[in-house]
């Protein structure tokens, strides 16, 4: 080995060293950004399901919707990177602007709504996302880190469905984190809610409660309840494992036409059995968000916390 060989050679591994400790040092910075971030927000709500196709960004969408409506600050954030439907939900287009430094101010709903999603940092909405799980992983922690939040009361993550790295990189992100399960009645959307449940139980996340979505269909002509898919089918599964039933939400031909028009079933100024049914929901979790001892530890130990 010649002389330039070995300075060549001790040069590489003394920039090897270098950029690990480069790397590092950002992460410490972007965990104590996160830290702060999540320190002022209240409540942090994981909505998510074993499988796709049971409604899960509906009920999310609409429980920050009703939060909203009762007076809270909320917050959204959709990380689902390959398939965002949020901002179609609410009726949201366009980028996120750039506040202060270099932090993103989150697209507003109303005075009391904010969202952010991946598709609001596409040039085109109808673009492919092809990423692995180190890059998803990477701009999840950039939703929370390098996004102007404020002081919440709720911040709802809207994750896709499955146990894959969104999942477990929003749990390991926020711990504190309490997960909601969005299942419907029949028998293989709980095989995968039990396998959800699994996950989360393996991950020790904290477990608010399940809600059963599309409990029967309303009969757009005489308003009574058709078991289209059966009921109850949640509500067993939260007893077997000792969770909580959140609710149930009925079908409704309203939601489908609200969520095309971008707004929020909760919304809709005429009373309708889904609209009552969310609101009910809302109410359930804000209870239960109150009695979780990681509310209670929240409270006794974070003198910032939003009041």
């Amino acid at each position: 080995m010649t002389n330039d060989t070995a300075t060549t050679q001790t040069q590489c591994g003394t920039c090897s060293t270098k950029k690990s400790e480069d790397k590092s040092a950002a992460a410490a910075v972007q965990d104590q950004l996160i830290h702060s971030t999540l320190k002022n927000i209240r409540f942090k709500l994981f909505v998510m399901s074993g499988k796709g196709g049971v409604g899960k960004s509906s009920i999310a969408v609409n429980l920050a919707a009703a939060l909203a409506l009762k007076g809270f600050r909320v917050g959204l954030l959709d990380v689902d990177i390959h398939g965002p439907s949020v901002p179609h939900l609410l009726g949201l287009s366009g980028g996120l602007e750039v506040t202060r430094g270099s932090l993103l101010t989150p697209k507003k709903y109303n005075d009391r709504l904010y969202v952010v999603s991946m598709e609001s940092l596409l040039k085109d909405p109808d673009q492919a996302v092809l990423w692995r799980g180190p890059m998803k992983t990477s701009a999840i922690r950039q939703f929370i880190a390098d996004v102007d939040w404020g002081r919440l009361d709720y911040l709802l993550i809207d994750s896709p469905p499955g146990t894959g790295d969104e999942p477990m990189t929003v749990l390991k992100t926020i711990p504190e984190a309490l997960s909601i399960v969005v299942t419907t009645p029949q028998e293989v959307s709980l095989a995968d809610v039990r396998k959800a449940i699994n996950f989360l139980q393996y991950a020790h996340a904290n477990i608010l409660g399940l809600v059963e979505n599309m409990s029967g269909l309303i009969c757009p002509y005489c308003s009574k309840r058709i078991e289209l898919f059966k009921t109850g089918g949640g509500k067993d599964l939260a007893e077997k494992y000792g969770l909580e039933f959140l609710g149930a939400i009925p079908l409704d031909p309203t939601a489908v036409v609200a969520g095309d028009l971008g707004k929020p079933v909760v919304m809709l100024e005429e009373d309708t059995p889904a609209k009552q049914a969310l609101l009910e929901l809302a109410e359930s979790v804000i209870r239960a968000s109150e009695d979780s001892l990681e509310a209670i530890s929240v409270t006794h130990t974070d003198p910032e916390r939003p009041g």
